[in-house]
C-alpha cells in the first residue's frame, strides 16, 4: 500500500471558543454635579457545545456575537461598573447560566483610568458653578486588566497591569555575570534600572460560598507594594527585583495565591562624552529601546499550583 493510497485518518475538531472582542463601553455615574467615568474594553469568550457549528454550519447552539456585544451594553446600565472583575463576572455568570450551550465563559477587561481636572475657583465661579466635578483627563500611567472565567461552578480570576514605566536613577548594579569571548558588556555599580511592568495576578478565591474580594481596594494595594517593592530593593538584577516586588505582594495580599511578571529592561547606556572633552559621572545616558533583556518569573504562595499562563497570549 502506498502512502497515497492509506485511508485517510479522521480530522477532529480541537479547542474552540468564539465571542465579540474589544467593546469599548463608557459609564458615567451622575452623583449630582459630580460625575463617575469607568472606561472599559471588553472581550467575551465562550465555549461549550459547539461542533455542529463547525462540522455542519447549524447555527442552532450559537448565540450570537452582535447579541455578546449588546449584553456588554445593556449591563453597563443594568448592573452599573463598580469594578472591572465585579461587572466581568455578571457578564460571565449570565452567559454560562442562561444559555444551555455554553459551558465556559472567559471575559478579559481592560480598564483605563480617568481623573479629576482641577480648576481654579475664578473660573469655576465664571461658568456658574460652585466646583467642577464633571471634567477629566486621562491617566497615563497604566492599562488595568481582568480576566474572568467560569464554566458554572468554579471562577478563576487574574487581575493584572501593563504599560506601568518605573526607573531607578541609582542603587542598581549588575557584574559577576558570565563573561565568554562575545561579551562586550561592561560591568555596572552605578546604574539605571527601569522597566516596563507587565503583571498578572490569580485570586484564590473560586466559588460562590467563598466571601469575594474587594476589587478596587485590592488593586490598590496590589500596585503599592509593587512600586514599594521596586523602589525599596538595592538591586543586584532585574531578576532580584522581580522577585521582591511578588514576594511583596504575596506577603501583604491574602487574596493573592500566585503572580507572574514580564519586564523588559529598559536600558539606560552612559554616552561617550570623551570626544568633546567631557567627563561623564553617570549624568547623560541614551535610551535604549531595543533589543532589551526581557525578565519574565512567577512568584508563588508556598504550597500552591501555578494556573498563569507562561505566555500571556489570547489562547
Amino acid at each position: 500500500m502506498t502512502a497515497h493510497s492509506r485511508p485517510a485518518r479522521p480530522v477532529m475538531l480541537g479547542q474552540n471558543q468564539y465571542g465579540k472582542a474589544e467593546n469599548r463601553v463608557v459609564k458615567i455615574t451622575r452623583d449630582g454635579d459630580t460625575h463617575h467615568i469607568k472606561d472599559l474594553n471588553v472581550s467575551v469568550s465562550l465555549s461549550g457545545d459547539l461542533e455542529e457549528v463547525h462540522l455542519s454550519g447549524s447555527n442552532a447552539h450559537c448565540l450570537p456575537t452582535d447579541t455578546t456585544k449588546n449584553t456588554v451594553y445593556a449591563f453597563a446600565k443594568e448592573y452599573g461598573i463598580e469594578s472591572a472583575e465585579q461587572f466581568g463576572i455578571h457578564l460571565a455568570r449570565h452567559f454560562v447560566s442562561s444559555q444551555e450551550p455554553i459551558h465556559r465563559a472567559r471575559i478579559r477587561i481592560e480598564e483605563y483610568s480617568w481623573e479629576r481636572i482641577a480648576t481654579s475657583d475664578a473660573n469655576s465661579r465664571f461658568i456658574g458653578a460652585d466646583e467642577v466635578q464633571h471634567s477629566f483627563v486621562r491617566k497615563g500611567q497604566e492599562t488595568r486588566l481582568t480576566e474572568i472565567t467560569y464554566d458554572g461552578e468554579r471562577w478563576q480570576v487574574i487581575s493584572g497591569l501593563k504599560d506601568l514605566v518605573v526607573m531607578n536613577s541609582t542603587n542598581s548594579e549588575f557584574w559577576g555575570y558570565i563573561k565568554d569571548k562575545y561579551t562586550t558588556l561592561k560591568e555596572a555599580y552605578d546604574r539605571i534600572l527601569a522597566t516596563e511592568v507587565s503583571g498578572r495576578w490569580r485570586f484564590n478565591w473560586t466559588d460562590d460560598e467563598q466571601r469575594m474580594p474587594n476589587w478596587e481596594r485590592s488593586y490598590e494595594q496590589v500596585k503599592k507594594h509593587m512600586l514599594q517593592a521596586f523602589a525599596e530593593t538595592y538591586s543586584l538584577s532585574l531578576q532580584q527585583t522581580l522577585y521582591q516586588m511578588g514576594a511583596r505582594v504575596i506577603n501583604n495580599r491574602s487574596e493573592i495565591d500566585e503572580i507572574r511578571f514580564s519586564l523588559p529592561n529598559k536600558h539606560h547606556f552612559l554616552v561617550d562624552l570623551e570626544p568633546f572633552g567631557l567627563k561623564n559621572d553617570n549624568e547623560v545616558y541614551y535610551a535604549a529601546d531595543r533589543p532589551y533583556g526581557l525578565i519574565e518569573a512567577t512568584v508563588l504562595r508556598d504550597g500552591v499550583e501555578p494556573k498563569i499562563p507562561v505566555d500571556l497570549t489570547n489562547l
